[in-house]
């Protein structure tokens, strides 16, 4: 059930789908924070994060926007929205070990709105930060402050290619989890790129591509080919954000290494 306590969107945020990501964004980041504190630790603690906030947004989504489908992570893929001209691409918590281990800040919560074949809308809160990045109020990229490209990674499946690169093109790596917080942390110049090629799905990237394309950087598959969202096969298992000055670096080199392996 929702928190009866969550302050309800004024009249602007209902009519306006880039306030409304973000208001859901936030609410639902505020409930995995309150959840946070309520003394559960590991795998309980996982659970019961994706659980509430998936249920929380759902909720939210069918009071304001009963017409349109969904897509979330934690919910069953009604094929219904292959047929929807507009379909919300939510992951009710990202970064979900991350967010079992307070006091870690690099979670997140997703909510980006495809429309007839474009991302239209997003929003990605970082309650960690006290902040949800959105393309209703575009963030501003400030100039890189490292005399090293840095590029962020997962903690735990980097891909094959990278450390190669980042020799290749002078740049240090930096692991952290969250597909949402790296590429926030490229809009924050903690970071200047972020590069997956482990295996993903539209809800990890659909709302942090939609905030990162409104801030002005480049998005693309890994190999420089475009995202496309609102598929019949929800897996899309790679992604390159970064400073556009970066793009055709690594682009051109990881075309050059998957034909170099035949991948």
């Amino acid at each position: 059930m929702m928190n009866s306590a969550l302050p309800e969107p004024g009249p602007h945020d209902l009519a306006d789908d880039h306030a409304l990501a973000a208001w859901l964004a936030t609410v639902a980041g505020d409930e995995l924070t309150r959840l946070r504190g309520q003394g559960l630790e590991g795998k309980a603690l996982k659970d019961a994060g994706d659980q509430a906030s998936h249920d929380l947004l759902m909720e939210l989504l069918a009071r304001h926007r009963p017409d349109d489908a969904v897509l979330s992570e934690e919910g069953k893929d009604d094929k219904v929205r292959l047929r929807s001209d507009r379909v919300w691409i939510v992951d009710p918590l990202d970064g979900t070990r991350e967010y079992s281990e307070p006091p870690r800040d690099d979670w997140a919560v997703h909510v980006a709105l495809w429309e007839r074949g474009e991302l239209a809308a997003g929003a990605v809160a970082q309650p960690g930060l006290g902040t949800t990045f959105n393309t209703g109020d575009p963030p501003t990229v400030p100039d890189s402050s490292a005399a090293r490209p840095r590029i962020a990674v997962s903690r735990t499946r980097p891909p094959a290619f990278v450390e190669a690169m980042a020799e290749e093109i002078g740049a240090d790596l930096v692991p952290m989890g969250s597909a949402g917080a790296k590429v926030i942390s490229v809009i924050r110049d903690v970071t200047d790129a972020y590069v997956h090629a482990g295996g993903q799905y539209e809800w990890d990237s659909a709302a942090p591509v939609a905030v990162a394309r409104a801030a002005g950087l480049h998005t693309s598959r890994v190999d420089g080919g475009p995202l496309s969202y609102n598929q019949d096969d929800v897996m899309l298992p790679d992604l390159c954000v970064c400073r556009p000055e970066l793009a055709d670096r690594i682009t051109d080199f990881v075309r050059r290494y998957q034909d170099q392996h035949g991948v």
